[in-house]
Parts: structure tokens; sequence; C-alpha cells
């Protein structure tokens, strides 16, 4: 068992920490964190919703990566200096549910409906991500005193 190495009492740690729950306590962050969190739900219940629920591995694969978005995207909003470091996933499973219809396909699986639903919400969660990430970016910059072309935010 790997004690710890004393990284997590480094004051800039806990400065970087408390940042980011600073910026995740922002009003514009906890819409895109509440928005994140409903198109995971969406996503893991578009299944049931579009009709394509007898697509056993589609099912199961829209099934998991909703929850999962769903899942980050309330320790997102919940503990946002905690959960920063694996921001970057909410994106990549926006990418992912682009593709997994190509992926999964097993044959006839990839239906017009399943892509068509699919890249949709990908893109949805992907955006919201990227946003995500780029206003807690934003927010640390402002905080440091520097000064941006870009205004995200009311800050």
């Amino acid at each position: 068992m790997v004690g710890p190495t004393g990284l997590e009492r480094h004051p800039d740690v806990t400065e970087l920490r408390q940042t980011y729950d600073r910026a995740g306590s922002t009003a514009p962050a906890q819409v895109l964190e509440g928005l994140s969190f409903l198109a995971g739900l969406y996503l893991a219940l578009s299944p049931w919703i579009i009709g394509f629920f007898g697509f056993r591995g589609m099912t199961v694969n829209n099934l998991i990566t909703g929850l999962v978005v769903s899942a980050l995207a309330l320790g997102l909003a919940s503990a946002f200096g905690r959960t920063y470091g694996v921001g970057w996933l909410l994106p990549l499973l926006g990418v992912w549910a682009v593709i997994s219809p190509l992926v999964l396909r097993a044959g006839a699986e990839a239906t017009a409906t399943t892509l068509w639903n699919n890249v949709a919400i990908g893109i949805v969660i992907f955006a919201l991500g990227a946003a995500a990430l780029a206003m807690a970016q934003a927010f640390r910059r402002h905080e440091k005193g520097e000064r941006s072309a870009r205004r995200l935010g009311n800050w």
C-alpha cells in the first residue's frame, strides 16, 4: 500500500482546489453542469425514448455512458475543486457517444435513428464539457489577474 506523498498538503494544490470550487459555484458553471447532467440522463434513457432498446449493444452502451456522464456532472457540480481533474472525461464521453453506433454496430444496429440520436447528444455533451473546462480555465486566469480577450461568465 502506498502512503500519501505529501502533495495534497502543498499550498498550491489547496489554492487550486479553492479556485476551482469558486469557479464551480458560479451561476454559469452550475447551469453547464446541470445541462450536462440532463444530457447524460437523456443518453441513458434514449433507447427507451427513441425506441431502439431492442438493440442490446447500443442500449447497454447508452445506459452506461449516460449514467457515467450524469455521475461526472453531479461530481463536478458538487465538488468542482476535487473532481476538476477528471473533467476532461466529459468531452471524451461526448466523442464516444458520437462514434459508438459505428463501433458497436455489429451488423444492423447502427440505424439512422440510433446514429443521429447519438451524434446529436454526443455533440451536446462534448460542447458542455469543453465549455465547463474553458470556463474553469478562464476563471483561474481571472483570479490570477491575467487579462483575457475573451470573457466567460460574469467575473
